[in-house]
């Protein structure tokens, strides 16, 4: 029995004797051989220069501004001032209807200055002073005083004669009627008449006024 593993002993002995033989054997080192042309140039690398030149289509690098204004005053919803929108359609309003004028060949043919129409004289204690629109009726509007005293505060000029009647006083009664408008066609035109208590005229005239300006007629009480 000792000699069967005696016998196996020196069996696995030889075999790992052999294996260690083969396996010097068969190892191969194979030396590391330099080449020139696969070595790494390891030179730093220089940034390259900045291209500049006299000839005005050379590239330059951008300037950076430094001097930037600010706006003097800031913009603020609450300490600014707005127009009223109405004043403004009707400053356009009135430009447009200039223009339409012009073109129309409308152009203001009043007296510019105030028209007297003289002193007539009446013994009625009454006086009825009448007035219409004589040409288009076109929106004319006027203001009539009696002594400095309006009694007529602003009255559109129609077709047909209307009025007021008045109680003449001893001496001077001045009638005085303002243009406040010219309509819209030129100028502002009407024809006016005081009648006594008999409806008979003291007065009559036409006028054709500039806006602004007024004419007047004494009626004399004797």
């Amino acid at each position: 029995m000792k000699t069967f593993y005696t016998l196996i002993i020196l069996f696995l002995f030889t075999v790992s004797i052999h294996a260690q033989i083969d396996s010097k054997k068969k190892s191969l080192s194979i030396p590391a051989v330099e080449n020139e042309k696969d070595s790494l140039d390891a030179s730093p690398i220089v940034p390259l220069k900045s291209i500049t030149s006299g000839n005005n289509n050379a590239l330059n690098s951008p300037k950076s501004t430094v001097n930037l204004k600010t706006p003097k005053k800031e913009f603020s919803m609450f300490g600014e001032k707005f127009g009223n929108p109405g004043e403004l359609y009707k400053d356009r309003f009135k430009k447009h209807e200039n223009s339409i004028k012009e073109q129309e060949g409308l152009g203001t043919k009043g007296s510019k200055i105030d028209v007297f129409f003289g002193d007539h004289r009446t013994k009625s204690k009454h006086a009825r002073v009448m007035y219409r629109d004589y040409g288009l009726e076109d929106g004319d509007i006027i203001r009539v005083s009696v002594n400095d005293e309006i009694l007529e505060y602003r009255v559109g000029l129609i077709n047909a004669f209307r009025g007021f009647k008045i109680e003449l006083k001893e001496g001077v009664n001045k009638i005085e009627f303002l243009a406040l408008n010219e309509g819209y066609a030129l100028p502002n035109t009407a024809h006016f008449r005081v009648v006594d208590d008999n409806n008979n005229i003291i007065a009559a005239d036409m006028w054709a006024l500039s806006i602004n300006v007024k004419g007047t007629v004494n009626i004399i009480k004797e």
